[in-house]
């Protein structure tokens, strides 16, 4: 092989690939923190003290003082071993230098409404602990329920995403015909129970399984925080105006909540939150323990709590999914806080500019201001003259003939009481809950007519506790003083006694 040929099997950074090379696996070990950690001197105290704090019991959000209890046991054990030279620090400087960020091991924080510092452990320190408890090897290695996994996932994959409905309803109909035989065998007798053998490889799986879920929540909330703290590096060097600084900031929240990361975690968040798929949940670890195969298992009854264990992760995740929005707001009330600033330090500026200026005017022009208008006289809009028209007025007087003229007219006016009508009203309301402008009217008819009937109108569009319903129509009666009857058709108004 000549030197052009070797170095063309040699990738050069300007050149990566997808797949992990030798830059990039050089770039993790330089990089990494769990490949630092499995590098560091004191690494088997820190996976021995990881695993007793976190990973062994299931929890997080530890606080600073049970951690250092935890470790000075795990220090006092292993110097009665080797000696105190061995690990000669304190806890605590042990417990601040894994949280440094230069080792990245722990993630150091504050709960709020607490003043002592809680840690947990990073997703590159867990999987570091997963694959050194995976070293030590496995008496029974499961792989049936691997490969009921497998498939049971790729039926989902498969069956999930076909568009065609033909296929899809000759599938339901497979599984339907093969239940259907299922059952048939059951009732004939022949119940295919799953062996001790299988039943312990389904059960290795579904711990396996349980315990991977639970690491990948550190991630998922790693990931979250990661895609926050970019955000927030773009606000706070941000030198456009206000309004594109919204813009970006609504669309990265909009990231965040789309992203695959996101539309993942709400998923299984919806699932877990379901009433109906929690009981089932509970209803099926609780039958596990109770398989005779899996009797001499050892933390057999620990599944019965495994949703359990999820729900504080899940929450810690979601909840730092909720922090996101509160640190976003954050960062935009400082930065409209300083820009306020800037504005009222300017308009304190100009006021004291004018009082100099009011006590000492300068001699010329001292500021032009445009006017609020301009006034344009155009020279064709103005009239041409035009002279006036006479009037002619006739002054003859002719003397009225008043004998037959009818004034009673003038003099026969009368006035619609309204409150006599809201009398009426409240008056019928005390016998029942509501009433039609038909049953006031009946039991206190109509004496002024057309006029009256009008008032009532008028009242129940001014008040919130009437109804006028054009749908439907009523039909209302009256007696003129000379005997004759009115009839008159309206909608039909409701009036409901005030609450």
């Amino acid at each position: 092989m000549n030197e052009e040929t070797s170095k063309s099997l040699v990738q050069t950074p300007d050149h990566p690939r997808d797949h992990m090379d030798f830059y990039a696996i050089n770039a993790l070990r330089d990089n990494h923190a769990g490949w630092a950690l499995l590098r560091a001197q004191n690494a088997p105290l820190a996976l021995h003290f990881f695993i007793a704090a976190f990973t062994g019991p299931n929890q997080r959000n530890v606080g600073r003082q049970q951690l250092i209890d935890i470790l000075d046991d795990v220090l006092f054990g292993v110097r009665e071993t080797f000696g105190d030279d061995r690990f000669p620090r304190s806890a605590s400087e042990y417990l601040d230098d894994w949280a440094a960020p230069e080792r990245a091991w722990l993630r150091k924080y504050y709960v709020p409404g607490e003043d002592e510092p809680h840690f947990d452990l990073t997703a590159a320190a867990e999987d570091v602990v997963r694959w050194v408890e995976s070293l030590k090897g496995r008496d029974f290695v499961a792989t049936q329920s691997r490969l009921t996994s497998i498939f049971a996932v790729l039926k989902t994959l498969v069956q999930q995403s076909e568009t065609d409905p033909e296929v899809r309803l000759a599938e339901l109909q497979r599984q339907r015909d093969q239940i259907d035989q299922e059952m048939d065998r059951i009732r004939g007798g022949d119940v295919k129970v799953m062996t001790g053998p299988e039943a312990l490889d389904h059960f290795q799986q579904l711990t396996a399984l349980a315990k991977d879920l639970l690491s990948d929540f550190r991630e998922v909330e790693q990931n979250f925080r990661k895609l926050d703290r970019q955000v927030r590096e773009q606000i706070a060097t941000w030198d456009g105006s206000q309004g594109e600084l919204l813009d970006t900031i609504f669309a990265n929240q909009q990231d965040i909540g789309s992203s695959l990361q996101g539309r993942t975690f709400q998923g299984f968040w919806d699932y877990l939150m379901s009433p109906q798929l929690r009981n089932e949940l509970s209803d099926l670890l609780r039958r596990a323990t109770h398989i005779e195969a899996l009797a001499g298992t050892e933390n057999l009854h620990a599944i019965t709590n495994l949703h359990q264990d999820w729900l504080p992760a899940v929450e810690q995740t979601q909840g730092t999914v909720r922090q996101l929005s509160q640190q976003m707001r954050r960062l935009l009330d400082d930065k409209v806080f300083l820009e306020n600033k800037r504005i009222m330090q300017l308009i304190r500026s100009i006021e004291t500019s004018a009082l100099d200026t009011r006590d000492r005017p300068p001699s010329s022009v001292f500021m032009d201001l445009d006017a609020s208008s301009v006034d344009v006289a155009l020279p064709f809009e103005r009239p041409l003259y035009e002279p006036g028209s006479r009037v002619m007025v006739v002054d003859e007087i002719v003397a009225a003939d008043d004998q037959d003229l009818d004034a009673s007219a003038l003099f026969n006016q009368f006035h619609v009481d309204r409150e006599r009508l809201k009398w009426n009203i409240d008056d019928v309301l005390e016998r029942k809950d509501q009433a039609t402008l038909a049953e006031i009217t009946d039991a206190h008819p109509l004496s002024q007519g057309l006029a009256e009937l009008v008032q009532y109108y008028q009242l129940a569009v001014e008040s919130d506790w009437a109804t006028i319903d054009p749908e439907s129509t009523q039909n209302l009666r009256w007696q003129l003083p000379d005997g004759t009857l009115k009839e008159a058709t309206m909608d039909q108004i409701i009036f409901v006694r005030p609450a």
